[in-house]
């Protein structure tokens, strides 16, 4: 039977292991108020009429044929970050809070409810649209309701959830990461409804701990 001083060194060492490292902080990048930090986005050939807020959330209207917002922030990262956000469409039938981040040096767009509703995916891999690549995913969206939408981004992948569906899970390594030309305007970040009235709420960003780093990995070493 183990000594009452070794149970103490037992004890004592168990105590001293550190728990595991709290995920850090979200820091939120809409106060459900203002539009502080974000400004309408001007799109090419398109009107965006009366993007404002109301009941804490930022109104995307039916545009011509684009509305939307984009971030006025400077300070964004480009790797090691979730962005999470919750949207609804109101009206239409297209992506009513596609969302443009960005990834290293380029860009990408998180589309949702493309081409008629429902195709959802990433924003152009490689040059190759969210209705042509193999992130392509046909979801069905119901109108006035809220969604949970998650990014996750790396150096090396890019990993989307609707709410705990994870929907997008790619290699980004060696591909070329870039916007269509009809929502540029959305860099570096920014959300934007095409034919549609979406809602865009609860936006925040928050740093991934190394075990989260290592854990979006995607394909080989």
């Amino acid at each position: 039977m183990p000594s009452i001083l070794a149970l103490i060194i037992c004890f004592g060492a168990f105590a001293a292991e550190e728990p595991p490292p709290k995920a850090p902080e979200a820091r939120s990048l809409f106060d459900g108020a203002t539009l502080e930090g974000w400004e309408k986005t001007d799109y090419y050939k398109a009107q965006t009429l009366n993007v404002r807020v109301a009941d804490g959330a930022i109104v995307l209207p039916v545009g011509d044929s684009l509305s939307g917002v984009t971030t006025t922030r400077k300070d964004l990262p480009t790797a090691d970050y979730e962005l999470s956000y919750e949207a609804m469409r109101t009206e239409g039938n297209d992506f009513f809070a596609a969302a443009t981040f960005p990834v290293r040096d380029g860009f990408l767009t998180f589309v949702n409810g493309g081409w008629g509703g429902n195709i959802t995916g990433l924003s152009c891999l490689d040059g190759a649209d969210a209705s042509e690549n193999e992130t392509t995913t046909g979801f069905t969206y119901k109108d006035k309701t809220w969604y949970r939408f998650r990014i996750r981004v790396t150096a090396d992948a890019v990993r989307c959830w609707i709410d705990d569906k994870e929907i997008v899970k790619v290699d980004v390594r060696n591909r070329e990461l870039s916007t269509r030309i009809q929502v540029r305007a959305s860099e570096p970040m920014g959300f934007s409804a095409w034919d549609s009235a979406g809602l865009v709420r609860k936006i925040a960003i928050r740093p991934l701990t190394k075990a989260e780093v290592a854990a979006n990995h995607v394909g080989e070493p």
